[in-house]
């Protein structure tokens, strides 16, 4: 039987005093400058392709290389260092804490508007609405193409920064919070929580091969400084059934992940909101007028929905123009079989929504469907 640490609600209020009254806007120190000087000389020679080299012009640069956010003091060097190693990023920055993004802006703001396709600094995230999952069909009722569908959101707990800006202790007690959380769970969410501290590797390697455990040693989140004091603090909740699971600590500090085999992504979608609102019940969660909900990467911000599907389709496979047309059109972003980074093994395809932002949770659902739609339609015509 699975032992749950209790929430310690006094020792977060000592936490978030300490937070609110920790000081901020310190001088960047002469090694990180020098770092930054360096990585950003290499990166503007490069023929790197991310958008941090496409934006971080050296005004902009200039401008920010000095500054820090005023609770956390974290540099420009804690926001791009990533990119800086890893000249193969497609995006190359992360927010080291909430205030980041407003302290940063001058480089966060145009990868933003980029990315999420013509999110401007002067719009503002609407509202959630997350609708029904009762209005999505099954892509595939005679499962011909799609193998699964998974639906996840990220979120980040209220008071606290994020991974860069954590330390062993608080990692400890955010682990604590959302797995109290987590305990509270029932009906089809009832299940137990697994801490990576003291998981035997044999068990840790048959999730990861499952798909359902995160894995250490990503090298893009280790160089933005993700995986500090790992495994303490990091964990993974399954239910009863495993098609409802919770990621503690691994990018963000919760994902919350609904899955099943099989193309019915309303069915997903609606264990997924289920999911969403019973964990917000009992954690505040950081939310940003303009930016929406807040995550580590900005790629995640604002609905924080990525709903994909692995799916084979070998005669669009056959024809990447065609597939990249139509992914484009739907705002769609096509990977490997385990995801960034990684190779379509046997030619399945990870394919989800791109846009995140400027649009509320059932319109980026939607819009993941209708290009999915798309493409099986284009599939069995190319079959023709």
């Amino acid at each position: 039987m699975l032992r749950l640490r209790p929430f310690r609600l006094e020792t977060f209020k000592v936490f978030c005093r300490h937070a609110s009254k920790t000081g901020g806007g310190k001088p960047v120190d002469s090694n990180a400058l020098a770092q930054l000087e360096e990585g950003y000389k290499k990166l503007a020679a490069s023929d790197s392709k991310s958008l941090l080299k496409k934006h971080l012009k050296k005004d902009i640069f200039d401008n920010l290389k000095k500054k820090t956010t005023p609770s956390f003091n974290s540099s420009l060097l804690d926001c791009i260092q990533s990119g800086l190693c890893n000249h193969d990023s497609g995006v190359g920055i992360y927010a080291p804490d909430a205030e980041a993004y407003k302290t940063f802006a001058d480089i966060f703001d145009p990868i933003i508007e980029d990315y999420h396709k013509g999110f401007k600094k002067t719009d503002k995230h609407p509202e959630s609405c997350f609708g029904q999952g009762k209005d999505f069909a099954n892509l595939d009722p005679n499962n011909k193409y799609i193998v699964s569908t998974r639906v996840r959101c990220g979120r980040s707990v209220k008071n606290f920064p994020f991974n860069p800006c954590l330390s062993e202790f608080e990692y400890a007690e955010l682990e604590c919070m959302i797995s109290g959380a987590l305990n509270t769970m029932s009906g089809q969410y009832k299940g137990g929580y697994l801490p990576l501290c003291g998981m035997e590797k044999s068990v840790q390697q048959k999730l990861i091969d499952e798909h359902f455990l995160f894995k250490e040693g990503d090298r893009f989140l280790e160089t933005a400084g993700a995986s500090r004091f790992w495994p303490i603090g990091r964990g993974i909740y399954f239910n009863e059934a495993r098609n409802f699971l919770v990621w503690v600590n691994e990018e963000d500090h919760i994902r919350i992940i609904s899955m099943e085999k099989g193309g019915d992504l309303g069915k997903v979608y609606d264990r997924m909101i289920g999911g969403v609102e019973a964990l917000g019940k009992y954690l505040q969660f950081s939310r940003d007028q303009r930016l929406g909900y807040l995550t580590f990467c900005p790629t995640n911000l604002g609905t924080t929905i990525r709903a994909s599907v692995h799916i084979k389709l070998p005669n669009l496979t056959a024809n990447p123009e065609e597939m990249k047309k139509l992914s484009t059109k739907y705002n769609l972003q096509v990977r490997g079989t385990s995801g960034e980074h990684t190779e379509a093994k046997g030619g399945v395809h990870d394919i989800s929504n791109k846009r995140r932002m400027g649009l509320t949770e059932y319109e980026a659902v939607k819009e993941m469907y209708d290009g999915i739609r798309a493409l099986i339609d284009a599939e069995n015509k190319e079959c023709k």
